[in-house]
């Protein structure tokens, strides 16, 4: 069954004091075009990241985010108290030896001080926390692919629609085509008539008729035509990544369908032609989105 390049998948992930989220959107593209937004904690593990993604989405404009919701006071910078001890002891003393007047707000001139704010721990990431952020990329992944399952599914109903209604519209040509073969014939021998004192072979006139219809003739295109169709169906019923495929058929109904139309040479079977490209038109517009 085909699916939509056409997503999105998320999935959020508890370790300790964080909340890990992971955010995939997909939209279509000819090729796969991924770009990443990821925490800093985790870039090492980037390529790690891209293979996944790559492996499992095959195509599509990716774009693809981790960040990390920290609790407030997890994330809190420290107070060095024992570095504002020593400067305030520092400070008491230059002002004892000089005679400068202490601050009137201590805490706040002790805590503009260097690295009396600064955190002095430096996080690494641990296999287990990786581990339990990778579950997350896999859960992400799979809710952009059934995300686009289930939009496949309703393009598939859409293009078998068209597919239906291109096929009934061929089948009403055959009318047409039938009485096109005397009404071309009757036009060619009246418009013989109309011309004084011309005399010609019955047997060469038929000849060319035959020629000129043979020309004229659409079988061939109808059972190409007919062929992609059914080709069209069989497709859609394959394993995803079919997107390419589609469009290729789709081109090919699109070549059957003006030959038809060149050659019909009467105005009942062209306004149905236009019918066809009219259908036509709307499946190649909804085959960019496949994957």
């Amino acid at each position: 069954m085909i699916q939509s390049m056409t997503g999105y998948g998320k999935s959020v992930v508890t370790f300790n004091e964080k909340k890990i989220h992971i955010e995939i959107k997909s939209l279509n593209s000819k090729a796969l075009d991924l770009s990443t937004r990821i925490a800093p904690l985790y870039r090492e593990k980037e390529m790690e990241v891209r293979q996944a993604v790559a492996a499992v989405l095959l195509r599509g404009k990716i774009d693809f985010t981790i960040w990390v919701e920290k609790d407030a006071a997890a994330d809190a910078s420290h107070i060095n108290g024992a570095l504002v001890s020593d400067y305030y002891r520092q400070i008491t003393e230059i002002a004892a030896t000089t005679g400068l007047p202490v601050p009137q707000d201590w805490f706040g001139t002790l805590l503009r001080l260097p690295d009396v704010m600064a955190k002095t721990e430096v996080e690494e990431l641990s296999a287990d926390e990786w581990a339990a952020v990778r579950h997350g990329v896999d859960a992400a992944l799979a809710a952009l692919v059934e995300f686009r399952t289930q939009e496949g599914t309703a393009l598939c109903k859409k293009f078998t629609e068209k597919i239906d209604n291109i096929a009934a519209l061929l089948a009403s040509i055959e009318p047409y085509e039938k009485s096109r073969v005397e009404k071309i014939r009757a036009r060619i021998v009246e418009g013989l008539k109309q011309i004084p004192d011309v005399e010609y072979d019955n047997n060469r006139l038929e000849q060319e008729l035959i020629y000129y219809i043979e020309k004229l003739d659409i079988n061939e295109e109808k059972q190409r035509l007919a062929n992609h169709l059914k080709y069209f169906r069989e497709t859609m019923d394959d394993a995803p990544g079919q997107g390419k495929k589609l469009g290729f058929i789709a081109q090919e109904m699109g070549r059957e369908i003006n030959t038809t139309g060149s050659k019909s040479n009467n105005a009942e079977m062209q306004n149905i032609v236009v019918k066809m490209k009219d259908e036509l038109e709307q499946i190649k517009e909804q085959v960019l989105n496949v994957l």
